[in-house]
């Protein structure tokens, strides 16, 4: 084993109403968000009390990968840090550092490839490295996304939802995939939107599906990825249907853009339509997406990377021009 220790590294998220809007402004710092945009998804939090849901998930998902990796006599401790609240990476490095941590792993809980989902994170260890003095060796696992421990809770979860609904109109509900919108321009948006097709199509098992964006957040005179869920969910309505499926298939876990954007805003639009919907869960603390992060980090000593679709494995490394910004 050539690690001493694995990073679990993820978005973060407030914790209590006075953490919403300092949060929203660690996000969005240097983009120009007008602060009425900040206190409109400020009001998402407070629908939840304040809190988001990410920051209790990634202990629950820590406290799931402790006990796989003790179970399989793995014998490593496990960090974890976050972009844009409480544990910030950086002190989380500076933990890890004291705790004698040469060379870490990292899991990023976002599972494709592109700026926002990828390259970012790569930047956040660039940087929180360089704000530790002798700071720990951190190598980010690859793109997991088409991993069977991925793609097979969510065929599970998928499953589940159809069957949820009733009989009468479970045969023809229409499967919609979800996935966070970026900007058009955004570098790495072609291979993002790939890896959603390769991956829906595994979900989908055969059945007729569409792949539909959320949770847009930039200027309208920006474009970004689309159909929009709610303008879909009106599509298919006005088309006849009676039901359909919604899949997160973006995320890795039931946060706040799962939570707000689809059980809420879709699901009140739906509502209003007549329209019955099932959302799947997320991966989340799966048993064999935990599992999946055991053996993504035993793989960087073995060759085989397993991967389902057409696209094949992602590499170990991203080359250094990947999905990076101009300029």
């Amino acid at each position: 084993m050539r690690y001493d220790a694995l990073l679990l590294l993820s978005f973060g998220g407030p914790e209590e109403p006075d953490d919403v809007m300092p949060f929203l402004e660690n996000v969005t710092r240097g983009r120009g968000v007008p602060r009425e945009r900040l206190e409109s998804v400020a009001e998402h939090y407070h629908h939840f009390g304040g809190a988001s849901p990410i920051n209790q998930q990634c202990r629950e998902l820590k406290a799931a990968i402790e006990a796989d990796f003790a179970a399989h006599g793995l014998d490593l401790p496990i960090y974890w840090g976050n972009r844009n609240w409480d544990p910030f990476l950086a002190g989380t490095l500076r933990r890890m550092k004291a705790d004698g941590v040469r060379r870490a792993a990292a899991f990023v809980t976002s599972a494709y490839s592109g700026y926002s989902c990828c390259r970012q994170y790569l930047e956040d260890i660039e940087r929180a490295r360089a704000e530790v003095e002798d700071a720990p060796q951190v190598d980010k696992l690859r793109i997991y996304c088409d991993h069977p421990g991925f793609v097979e809770p969510m065929i599970e979860n998928t499953r589940a939802a159809f069957g949820r609904l009733p009989a009468a109109l479970r045969e023809h509900a229409r499967l919609v995939f979800t996935a966070h919108s970026v900007p058009i321009a955004q570098p790495g948006r072609e291979a993002y939107v790939a890896e959603l097709n390769d991956v829906a199509a595994l979900v989908a098992e055969g059945r007729p599906w569409d792949l539909v964006y959320q949770s847009r957040s930039g200027p309208p005179s920006v474009p970004w990825l689309e159909p929009d869920i709610g303008d879909h969910l009106e599509k298919l309505h006005a088309a006849g249907a009676g039901a359909a499926v919604i899949v997160p298939i973006g995320f890795v876990s039931d946060h706040m853009e799962v939570k707000y954007d689809l059980d809420v805003e879709a699901a009140e639009l739906a509502v209003r339509l007549g329209l019955r919907i099932e959302r799947a869960a997320t991966a989340g603390t799966h048993p064999r997406f935990v599992a999946m992060v055991r053996e993504l980090l035993l793989e960087r000593d073995r060759p085989e990377r397993p991967a389902l679709g057409t696209l094949g494995p992602r590499p170990d490394t991203c080359v250094a021009t990947c999905c990076r910004r101009p300029g």
